[in-house]
């Protein structure tokens, strides 16, 4: 592997192997003195953890670690983080984990100096509170390929007793410092690997065929999706092999973090149908975000093909598929490649949530982005496709 890097896009990255070892450097450069540390339960009990926060400590005056973040993130996740953060009167957070800990990182952020309940911040309400508090200096080290929270601007955290998704956005949410360690996503299992993969395949591809003009956004989503197609097989076929090259597989691991970060910089264009869905199933039957997006895309991209092929063909070309329909086709070998499963009905999806399904994803704000309109008789036909697929 190559040496550590630099590059800003907009986020300060440090990518490359051993880039955490900067942090107590980063932290000292930063001036801040109390340091929350916010992670998930499975992290915390990873032999690298302790040493990470060693170096906090030996940089901070004072250093608390919450990592009561598990499954997808709910409000009660974020005030117990928030109650941590005030104890130690944090003034900056350091984030690790995937994007669960690092969503709840930032909307304890926002909430360690602002008033009322995190939803009077949710993006697009029409009396939503002003973002106008300083937000503690955060730093982000992603230990998963699939969300790229680390470099967006928001946070998504669902309502403890309803699941319901809530989107927290604000620009002064992005963290300050993303040290992109691909080490530190060596450990992920390999369904896992897989599912996250498929998360950031989804942002790549969706962002590309989102309505409304970004050239740079569409050059990143296919950079990204390059990416993908070249290491997210190795990835996990590595993640499962005790004896695999840790020099292969690391760099397998970081052509997938760069995918990643590529992903959540192009969505800033847009989603899509898929997201919506995949939102729905996981406020619904409590599914694991990639692994939603995966079962529901290629209903979806097959719903998308009619309307904008000249996009499918590029989305082809990028891969090496023959055309459109031969891309919907990648997908779908590329997922069961992967190991993950051809059906909801194969992961075990009730049909009986059927109606509840369409009802969360009509509301959601996602689809509205789509390339071709997305009504209920839509989405109820793409869920029954995914069903019996």
């Amino acid at each position: 592997m190559s040496d550590i890097v630099g590059y800003n896009f907009p986020t300060a990255i440090r990518f490359g192997v051993g880039a955490r070892r900067q942090l107590p450097d980063a932290l000292g450069a930063a001036g801040v003195e109390r340091v929350l540390v916010v992670t998930d339960r499975g992290v915390a009990a990873l032999p690298w953890f302790e040493p990470l926060v060693e170096w906090v400590r030996s940089t901070a005056q004072a250093v608390a670690v919450f990592d009561g973040v598990w499954g997808n993130p709910v409000v009660s996740q974020v005030d117990a983080g928030v109650e941590a953060g005030r104890a130690v009167e944090a003034d900056a957070i350091v984030a690790v984990g995937g994007g669960a800990a690092l969503d709840v990182a930032k909307a304890i952020a926002l909430m360690l100096n602002h008033p009322g309940h995190l939803f009077d911040y949710e993006d697009g309400k029409p009396d939503a509170r002003p973002v106008d508090q300083p937000i503690p200096y955060l730093i982000a080290l992603p230990t998963t390929a699939g969300t790229g929270s680390e470099v967006g601007r928001s946070a998504v955290v669902s309502d403890d007793t309803t699941h319901a998704k809530k989107i927290i956005f604000d620009p002064k949410l992005l963290p300050r410092l993303v040290l992109a360690d691909p080490e530190l996503t060596l450990g992920l299992p390999p369904h896992l690997t897989a599912a996250t993969g498929m998360d950031a395949l989804t942002h790549l591809v969706e962002a590309f065929l989102a309505k409304g003009k970004h050239p740079m956004a569409d050059g990143i989503a296919l950079e990204g999706l390059r990416l993908v197609a070249e290491h997210l097989e190795d990835a996990v076929r590595f993640a499962g092999d005790p004896e695999a090259d840790r020099e292969a597989h690391l760099a397998a691991r970081a052509g997938m973090l760069d995918a990643s970060l590529m992903g959540a910089v192009a969505f800033q264009k847009g989603l899509g149908v898929t997201h919506s869905c995949a939102h729905a199933l996981s406020t619904v039957c409590d599914l694991h975000h990639g692994l939603a997006n995966a079962l529901m895309m290629p209903a979806c991209m097959r719903f998308n093909l009619e309307t904008v092929p000249d996009r499918f063909e590029r989305l082809a070309a990028t891969v090496g598929a023959p055309g459109g329909p031969g891309f919907v086709a990648w997908i779908e070998r590329l997922r069961g490649a992967v190991g993950l499963p051809p059906s909801l009905i194969a992961q075990g999806v009730p049909r009986d949530a059927l109606d509840r399904l369409v009802e969360v994803a009509l509301a959601d704000g996602c689809h509205p982005n789509n390339p071709r309109a997305v009504g209920a008789d839509d989405l109820r036909a793409l869920f029954l496709e995914a069903f019996d697929a």
